[in-house]
């Protein structure tokens, strides 16, 4: 298959499908006698599969990891995790971040139930839940 209909296939554009070429997400392709890329139609699988995991927060090093797990990796000693010990991984930052936001939810609804108006006024009240007292305090010296 020609990079284009690739990546129609695969629903990326054909710089997507240069980068991950370029990052060693794709293996380089067969050249045709015109100079064309021909891409296996596994590829658009791939691509697929890249995409998908970029949905789900991976960063592009963990999807090279995840993409490379049981292939052999003569003479570096390295073999990188699997799906199961990246998911977990993630999973535990995704609800660290869910956590977080929470909190900021939870913060913004005081603010907007103690009337808030002015966060320079609210500021320096007692009844103001936004915490600005870490803030002003990592200010000082």
């Amino acid at each position: 298959m020609r990079a284009g209909a690739v990546a129609a296939a695969a629903g990326v554009n054909l710089e997507s499908l240069r980068y991950y070429e370029g990052r060693g997400l794709l293996p380089k392709p067969d050249r045709s006698l015109g100079g064309h890329r021909i891409y296996p139609p596994e590829t658009v699988t791939t691509l697929r599969v890249i995409k998908a995991a970029q949905r789900l927060g991976f960063t592009l090093d963990e999807i090279s990891d995840l993409l490379t797990v049981g292939r052999h990796h003569h003479g570096t000693g390295r073999r990188p995790a699997g799906l199961q010990a990246l998911a977990r991984d993630k999973l535990v930052e995704v609800e660290a971040r869910v956590a977080d936001l929470v909190t900021i939810r939870d913060r913004l609804v005081a603010a907007m139930d103690a009337g808030c108006d002015d966060l320079t006024e609210c500021a320096g009240t007692e009844r103001c839940p936004i915490p600005f007292g870490p803030i002003a305090d990592s200010a000082v010296p």
